[in-house]
């Protein structure tokens, strides 16, 4: 059955090993054909006929309906002889099942399977006697040779033949890969036949995962998901160097919901500048914007009257209700933010000016606003029972993370669900093209402004709240390359138009918990930013060498 001395099936002999199973597998396939065609077929073919009558406008009511009353009638046909051959169908498939079991891994796959191992061995082989013959070739050559010209030449010769005797050992591997995988493929095949397309759960997983093989590259693996190999490993030391140091674990219930409660506010600003990166832009005035929100939040829901002053009037909201209080400074957040992102969107929609002007533009407006207006000082902190209300802890679980799970819900149905949020990719990935297909490009970028304005409105408002208030001018400073950086390294790409609100939800949790991790290990912040910058510049790398490769 195999070649003189080697496992190595030739064609001839792998679709002789083949046969027996085909035909065996065959035979039963046409029985079972036949017991289809006038029951299971029939179903099939008058369903379906059934439907598309029901759609179609060309035929009256009436038409419509003294037809489809036919088409019942045959439907129940057609149900009864399927039902009559049900059994006797069950049987053949069985048959069919069992002879697959018993035969096909041991008779056919198996062989295959070795036959592709000493194939690759050989591969690799004829590739390093080919490198070999080359190399003494060339350095054959190259003795023969004095002028520096013609070195050159050979020297440029003899590296194309290099990489053409690479590429062939690429195309014999990748021949022998395709073998292999049409065999196993083809065994599902057979039973996908039997069945209809209908598989066990065991069956989905095991063609899952032999596809998830097949087309594995190790080199887009690493460039997708090599970042985050490396902060799980950075963040695996952390946590076996955090008890020796500080004589305490860090990976406790307790410290996986504070890292979740911190990053339930933050989630907010970054699931809205994500929309801005998704349009190849940016937002640089996200911590002043979380300053003026939590500045009016807590001035709003203040403990008694303001101590402090905006522009030079003291404000008293203690004869509002305290629910009010609490949904109008809710109100008064998304407005201030919202107008803000709203005229950046403008001027970046409008005058085709980059998000990096335009935002920059916001932050210094806003700081130098919020900080004259109360003279930089803080106010204080909120009513007390006002976070009990809004974001408990129920059996110690914090409530705020439900805040951040609903936002992560609402975005992500508008980014998939809705026509805006279809625009929102084409915009990003080529906004000319996008234009001529009739998108606004306009509004879909003042859009994802106003989007970005309301939860960065939600997300100051619920820092305020976890924070019991203390808002001032200089609070939130560096959030906004927190949740740039979560989205980088979430897979948002900076060239428009790629990425997905998981990827976000995972880069806001990995900053997250490492800041958590470095403050609980005691690093000094200012070496926290060290590692922030390191992450962000190797997510943009990789970011840059995926769109490079992709070109």
């Amino acid at each position: 059955m195999v070649a003189d001395n080697t496992k190595i099936l030739t064609a001839e002999q792998e679709a002789k090993l083949l046969q027996p199973i085909d035909e065996y597998v065959g035979g039963i396939q046409e029985k079972i054909n036949a017991l289809r065609a006038d029951g299971t077929d029939k179903v099939i073919e008058i369903q379906n006929t059934i439907d598309g009558l029901k759609r179609d406008r060309i035929y009256t009511q009436q038409e419509k309906e003294a037809r489809i009353t036919e088409l019942r009638s045959a439907l129940e046909k057609a149900k009864a002889v399927e039902a009559k051959n049900k059994d006797e169908v069950a049987k053949l498939i069985a048959d069919a099942e069992n002879y697959l079991k018993a035969h096909y891994d041991t008779e056919y796959y198996q062989a295959v399977v070795a036959s592709c191992k000493e194939e690759k061995v050989v591969a690799e082989q004829n590739y390093r006697a080919s490198m070999e013959s080359l190399t003494k070739e060339h350095q054959e050559t190259v003795s023969k040779l004095s002028d520096p010209h013609e070195i050159k030449d050979e020297k440029y010769v003899h590296k194309n033949r290099l990489f053409d005797a690479k590429m062939q050992r690429a195309k014999n591997l990748q021949e022998v890969k395709d073998r292999q995988h049409a065999a196993f493929d083809h065994k599902y095949h057979l039973i996908d036949l039997l069945r209809m397309s209908k598989f066990t759960f065991g069956e989905s997983m095991a063609q899952k995962w032999e596809n998830y093989k097949y087309t594995f590259n190790r080199r887009d693996f690493l460039l997708k998901n090599g970042l985050y190999i490396a902060i799980i490993i950075i963040f695996i030391a952390l946590c076996i160097i955090t008890p020796v140091v500080k004589n305490m674990p860090l990976l406790t219930v307790n410290n996986v919901l504070n890292i979740l409660q911190q990053a339930s506010p933050r989630m907010f600003l970054a699931l809205g500048v994500a929309g801005l990166i998704l349009l190849a832009g940016t937002d640089l005035s996200i911590g002043r914007m979380v300053g003026m929100g939590m500045t009016a939040a807590t001035i709003i829901m203040h403990q008694g009257i303001n101590t402090g002053s905006v522009f030079g009037h003291i404000f008293d909201f203690t004869g509002v209700p305290v629910i009010g209080r609490v949904f109008l400074a809710l109100v008064v957040c998304i407005v201030l933010c919202t107008i803000f992102t709203t005229i950046a969107g403008f001027f970046t929609a409008k005058f085709k000016m980059h998000p990096f002007i335009s935002t920059m533009a916001n932050m210094l407006v806003i700081f130098g606003l919020v900080t004259y207006s109360t003279k930089g000082v803080s106010f204080g902190a909120i009513d007390s029972t006002i976070p009990n209300m809004i974001i408990p802890r129920i059996n110690n679980f914090p409530t705020i993370i439900l805040w951040a799970v609903a936002a992560v819900v609402v975005v992500w149905f508008i980014w998939n669900k809705t026509t805006f949020g279809k625009n929102l990719y084409a915009v990003g990935g080529n906004p000319e093209a996008a234009s001529v297909s009739g998108i606004s490009v306009f509004w879909v970028t003042v859009g994802a402004f106003i989007m970005a304005g309301i939860l960065y409105g939600f997300g100051s408002w619920l820092e305020c709240l976890r924070m019991f208030g203390s808002g001032s001018a200089a609070y939130g400073q560096g959030w906004e390359m927190d949740a740039i950086a979560a989205c980088v390294v979430g897979g948002i790409s900076f060239t428009g138009g790629i990425g997905k609100i998981s990827g976000v939800v995972v880069g806001v949790f990995i900053f997250t918990a490492l800041t958590y991790s470095l403050t609980t290990l005691g690093i000094d912040t200012n070496l926290q930013f060290v590692f922030s910058g390191i992450i962000i510049l190797v997510a943009v790398m990789l970011d840059c060498l995926k769109y490079v490769q992709k070109k």
